[in-house]
């Protein structure tokens, strides 16, 4: 009955870290606009198009046009996982899941509001899925999770001089998730238990930036996306388990609430020359107040108590470094790399999105159709192993994941 005990507190651990958590560098979704998705990520002091709102709400007053984005990513990871136990080996079979981003962006060319811009986005930094094998070793800890988030960020910009602009957002944030796993027990047939856990969550922040274009080929950027913190008040486990231990071990409703980490980000943009421009971010993200993760378990027993569980994540970095030529009037051609450094310590790596300090790379386009429309391509590829002993959850070994990553989005401009 202890052994059970300690299955249902981590599954109730992944149902909530994994959704909110991914926004930190270990789960972080770079997929919010294409053309900066193509030059790893770096967004802050250039503005491309209406994924501004995300990326820098104080430079969307600098928009020559107005415009309405819609784009989606097709996010394709395999993932293998090699025992040091057993040496047995195990791989996902997960399905493609595809983020989107939409945007939107309206201003006046005179009147009182000539040096405004509003705007609206809605965009997924959250949303996966993964399918682990059936029988795998780490079954007991999880064996499928469905996961859908949606941001959505009214926002507003000014342009105070030629030089400088300032902008915020409102976010109101909305998360789904399902999380499957087999228990440790056996019925009168030989069959495992199992969990079905499914939560909802809703919480609220906002995006603020600064943009300085001090001289027409460089501009400098600053944002700080805050904390968000996200409360699931009715998640449902359904537990099936022997007859015989239904009572100890109930299935019913839980509540929690953790905090998304702030992240602060300073960009640059260099015009070198017509034609070729460079940007950099780097991003700093909060992610120190994630040390502790607590549930309260409506239906508690002397074996399924309340639960506070350490996590002890650090404090980290990102860089972000890309480019795009103008090819000819109608094509831009892009590329980039990102170092992203994990915040999760030893002993703390999960079978959900196992986590290791990465280096991205990235190449993309753009095509200008006619006046109105262009279309943006991205391709994003990444690969990082670490080997980590989670003796919590009894998983001793070494993750390998892959990432291939396309994306394709319209733009309409008027």
């Amino acid at each position: 009955m202890k052994q059970m005990k300690r299955i249902r507190t981590f599954s109730a651990l992944t149902i909530l870290s994994f959704p909110f958590l991914m926004q930190a560098q270990g789960f972080q979704v770079n997929l919010q606009g294409q053309a900066q998705q193509a030059m790893g990520g770096a967004g802050t002091a250039l503005m491309q198009d209406g994924s501004a709102v995300f990326f820098n709400p104080g430079g969307m007053s600098f928009l020559n046009e107005n415009s309405i984005l819609a784009g989606a990513t097709a996010t394709i990871a395999n993932a293998t996982f090699l025992d040091a136990d057993n040496n047995s080996s195990a791989k996902t079979v997960s399905p493609v899941s595809t983020p989107f981003a939409a945007y939107g962006v309206y201003g006046t060319k005179d009147g009182k509001l000539k040096n405004f811009k509003f705007g609206m986005g809605a965009y997924t930094p959250f949303g996966s899925i993964v399918t682990w094998e059936p029988g795998w070793t780490g079954r007991f800890a999880l064996t499928s999770l469905k996961l859908l988030a949606i941001f959505y960020q009214p926002t507003v910009s000014y342009k105070i001089c030629e030089k400088l602009g300032v902008g915020a957002g409102f976010v109101l944030a909305n998360g789904n998730v399902e999380l499957k796993e087999d228990i440790n027990v056996i019925d009168a047939n030989g069959n495992y238990g199992s969990a079905d856990l499914k939560g909802a969550a809703t919480g609220y922040g906002y995006n603020a930036g600064i943009y300085y274009k001090p001289c027409p080929k460089f501009s400098v950027g600053l944002t700080y996306r805050s904390q968000v913190n996200m409360k699931v008040s009715n998640g449902t486990a359904t537990l099936t388990v022997p007859t015989s231990l239904a009572t100890n071990i109930p299935s019913g409703p839980f509540s929690s609430s953790l905090s998304l980490p702030s992240v602060l980000t300073l960009g640059f943009s260099d015009s070198l020359t017509s034609k070729l421009i460079l940007a950099l971010d780097i991003n700093y993200i909060g992610w120190k107040c994630y040390d502790t993760l607590a549930f309260d378990y409506k239906n508690n027993t002397p074996q399924f108590q309340d639960t506070k569980l350490p996590r002890d994540y650090k404090n980290t970095f990102a860089f972000r470094l890309g480019g795009q030529y103008q090819v000819t009037d109608k094509f831009i051609a892009r590329a980039g790399l990102s170092v992203e450094l994990t915040p999760i310590e030893s002993g703390y790596v999960t079978p959900e999105l196992p986590d290791a300090n990465r280096l991205n790379f990235t190449l993309g386009a753009g095509y200008k159709i006619n006046k109105h429309f262009v279309i943006d391509a991205s391709y994003t590829y990444e690969h990082f192993s670490r080997t980590d002993n989670n003796t919590a959850l009894q998983l001793n070994g070494t993750y390998k994941t892959y990432l291939s990553a396309p994306g394709l989005s319209l733009i309409y401009k008027f």
